[in-house]
């Protein structure tokens, strides 16, 4: 009786060891081996980060430097709720991209301090928004910033998940950025075959202190700063310009 007792104890272990196992271990290898990998999307190119890379701030940016929104019709632009410095673009309720706002102070900016210097400002020169040589020589810096940029770019969509991606950039353009002079910056990634893998949307200016980029994006792998359809960022394209050129910036 006792030798039945004991194989009835065993049987019991036997039934509840997996179990207990996935309960106390629910990141097993087993369970890895069911997830699918995703491509990480990567920070914005030749931007330091440095613990949080944004200037602090008391809640959404946007909520203090959006000027005017202009919209295509029955649109909605409007921040974010929450503190991430994000822009919500909506239609009948339904949120169909967000824009992204990141300050980089330009002490932690090694590489745009050397753009900077190449352009003509030594480190620690008189900020003068209003003079148009100043303005001439932040404008060539930023210019080097994008080049680098679609550099860097570049070379991470050609080994994007072993797919072969061909980078197609459109040159920089000098653009009103509030108060300051920006540039906007944009390009494609094409799938062989023509079908459309990433397309991104920027804008970058500097205020004496920090960088300012504005970025969004038709891209998968993206988690914030993007549209799910790029039927839906094409046309916001341009009502995004007026938008960045409507800010409250400098602060």
């Amino acid at each position: 009786m006792l030798r039945v007792y004991h194989i009835l104890i065993g049987l019991i272990l036997l039934i509840l060891t997996p179990i207990v196992f996935k309960f106390f271990h629910p990141n097993s290898p087993t369970q890895k081996l069911q997830t699918n990998p995703i491509r990480q999307p990567h920070p914005v190119a030749t931007l330091t980060q440095i613990n949080s890379a944004s200037k602090p701030t008391e809640g959404n940016i946007w909520k203090s430097v959006l000027g005017k929104t202009a919209t295509p019709p029955g649109w909605k632009v409007a921040p974010c709720e929450g503190n991430a410095p994000l822009l919500c673009i909506s239609s009948q309720g339904k949120v169909l991209g967000t824009v992204e706002m990141q300050i980089y102070p330009l002490a932690n900016q090694p590489n745009f301090q050397k753009m900077l210097v190449a352009a003509g400002i030594p480190p620690g020169a008189k900020v003068d928004l209003q003079s148009p040589n100043y303005q001439t020589q932040v404008l060539t810096a930023l210019s080097s910033w994008v080049a680098d940029h679609y550099t860097v770019l570049s070379k991470d969509l050609k080994s994007a998940d072993g797919v072969s991606i061909s980078f197609s950039p459109q040159s920089p353009q000098q653009v009103p950025f509030g108060m300051l002079h920006g540039m906007r910056y944009s390009f494609t990634g094409i799938q062989q075959g023509g079908k459309l893998y990433q397309q991104n949307l920027g804008y970058v200016a500097f205020d004496g202190a920090s960088l300012y980029v504005i970025q969004t994006a038709f891209d998968p792998a993206a988690k914030t700063g993007k549209f799910e359809k790029s039927e839906n960022l094409e046309p916001f394209e341009s009502y995004l310009s007026a938008i960045v050129a409507d800010l409250r910036l400098p602060k």
